[in-house]
């Protein structure tokens, strides 16, 4: 991806004063952003498995802001493209596409955690009505998958094929 993020004002500021209650590691993936390196570079200097959520929470919280997105083209004034941004949600529940969605989710945790593992979260996925639904355990889904050995190994690319339909 050829994103690039630089700090804002409060990240910068967080650098000195280290207010903001960050990790360790989510400290470290901000100082390591200057508005040069691209998220492929951040990826190959933080050992990260989530670095599109750290990058997500940061953009979030305000401490950076994606100053060219990943087609190469600066965003929009006043408001980039978070890259967590799920698609536009059609205007009815459209049930392929949900139970698309569904079915990736559960398949997925049931490959790389076991039902016994996530049995919890099956069940509310399962009982997900809406896309909007679905998009609340989205976080959850991938955080599951990224503390498992074999899930960790996968989970980028299983959270990019989800967005597709989610």
């Amino acid at each position: 991806m050829a994103a690039i993020f630089a700090k804002t004002a409060k990240g910068q500021a967080e650098i000195t004063s280290k207010a903001g209650g960050l990790t360790p590691r989510v400290r470290r993936v901000l100082i390591f952003i200057d508005g040069k390196r691209s998220v492929d570079d951040l990826r190959g200097l933080v050992s990260a498995d989530d670095l599109q959520i750290t990058l997500g929470h940061l953009e979030e919280a305000g401490f950076i802001e994606l100053i060219q997105s990943s087609n190469g083209k600066r965003p929009p004034d006043p408001t980039p493209t978070s890259i967590t941004a799920f698609r536009p949600l059609p205007n009815e529940v459209d049930p392929v596409l949900l139970q698309q969605a569904r079915n990736f989710m559960t398949n997925t945790l049931n490959a790389f955690i076991g039902t016994l593992g996530a049995s919890s979260l099956l069940q509310r996925i399962t009982q997900a009505q809406t896309h909007e639904h679905l998009r609340a355990l989205f976080d959850e889904w991938f955080h599951t998958l990224v503390n498992s050995r074999e899930g960790r190994r996968e989970a980028e690319a299983l959270r990019g094929k989800l967005l597709q339909v989610i």
